[in-house]
This record gives structure tokens, C-alpha cells and sequence, in this order.
């Protein structure tokens, strides 16, 4: 590994560790999200905590960031797809683990998403689209990242067969993000998962 290869995945992890809930949070509420709602610095909690104005950009700048590695800066160091794909990993942990916020960051949801729509365009497109399907009919959005992930190696090997070379990583990632939302899961299990919208609450007790 030379160099140029480490800057570029040390540069992707940095990339990837901008805390933009936090920053939505901090220059426009004076909170820390860390402290509100889930606690989890990604776009689901912003919206839950802040509203859609402040979270959908949120969302686009945190699969940004997970794009923007595989697009532009892998491409400096190597041309081979599966360096790309290390430096997307390098942004997902750097969401994840943001040496910015103490460690503590999302769920890497939509910055894997930013990566993937990167190397596997028409995956995303599908996952995306399973994704809004189960938030729609179940309000679970925490469901919907699940199973959406658990998908995208296979939308990945049927609609890329000339990348099916990098499915295992992706299988790999796919696994990551389940593993992150263990929390979920749980909840999920024990009937105490958040939904979104008025058509998931729970009508008042008389």
C-alpha cells in the first residue's frame, strides 16, 4: 500500500466523520442530538427530533459523503473499484465512529447508500425503493434500513453482473449494518420501536 493510499482512505474516514445531524442540531436548534430523541446522530433521529426541513438535507449530505470518496477521491489513488469501495467502507466507519462527536455517530444507513449508488447505482435505486415501501406501510424506518441492506447483495449480483467481484464486501457491509441497529432489532421484537406518521399512532386512551 503506498502513500497515496493511505491518504486517500484516511481522507475518506475524515470525510465520512463530518457530523452533520450534530451540526443541524447545534447551529440551528442549540441541542445535542446525542441527547434527544434516540440519541443517534443520523437523518431518522433529526427528523423525529428537528422535522423533514432540517432532516431530508442531512440525509443527502450523509450519503454524500459516502459518494464523494468513491468518486473523487479513491479514483487519486487507484482505479481498481475494490479501493473504492475500501475508501466507502473508510467513510461508513468514520459516520459511525466519528472522531469529531467522541466516537458516537449514526448508523450508516445513508452514507452506505452514497457508496453503493457510487459503484452499484441500480441497487440503490431497488433498496431505496424496498426502503420507502416499508416505511410507508409499517412506519418502521428502522425496518425498512434492515431489510433494504439485507437485499443489496443481491440486487447488487443481479443487476451488476460485472461487479459481482465486490459482492462479498458488500455482503459484508450489507451484515455491518444490521449489526448496528441490534437496538432496533430488539425493539423491534418487544412492540417498542418509533414509527413515523399520524397513521402508526397510537389513538389517546379515554
Amino acid at each position: 500500500m503506498t502513500v497515496s493510499h493511505v491518504l486517500a482512505l484516511l481522507a475518506s474516514y475524515f470525510i465520512g466523520a463530518i457530523p452533520n445531524s450534530y451540526l443541524a442540531g447545534k447551529l440551528f436548534k442549540g441541542i445535542d442530538l446525542r441527547e434527544h430523541g434516540s440519541g443517534n446522530l443520523g437523518a431518522t433521529n433529526v427528523w423525529r427530533t428537528l422535522g423533514p426541513k432540517f432532516a431530508i438535507p442531512v440525509g443527502i449530505l450523509d450519503s454524500a459523503k459516502g459518494a464523494i470518496p468513491v468518486l473523487f477521491i479513491a479514483p487519486l489513488a487507484a482505479e481498481a473499484k475494490l479501493f473504492a469501495l475500501a475508501c466507502g467502507i473508510m467513510a461508513v466507519l468514520g459516520h459511525v465512529f466519528s472522531v469529531f462527536v467522541g466516537f458516537k455517530g449514526g448508523k450508516g444507513v445513508a452514507t452506505a447508500a452514497g457508496v453503493m449508488l457510487g459503484l452499484t447505482p441500480l441497487a440503490v435505486v431497488v433498496t431505496t425503493a424496498v426502503w420507502l415501501v416499508i416505511l410507508w406501510t409499517t412506519g418502521y424506518s428502522s425496518l425498512g434500513s434492515i431489510v433494504a441492506a439485507a437485499i443489496l447483495p443481491l440486487a447488487a449480483w443481479l443487476l451488476h453482473p460485472a461487479d459481482r467481484d465486490l459482492v462479498w464486501v458488500q455482503a459484508l457491509v450489507a451484515l455491518a449494518i444490521i449489526w448496528f441497529h441490534r437496538s432496533n432489532i430488539r425493539r423491534l421484537l418487544a412492540g417498542t420501536e418509533s414509527r413515523f406518521g399520524k397513521r402508526h399512532r397510537q389513538a389517546p386512551v379515554e
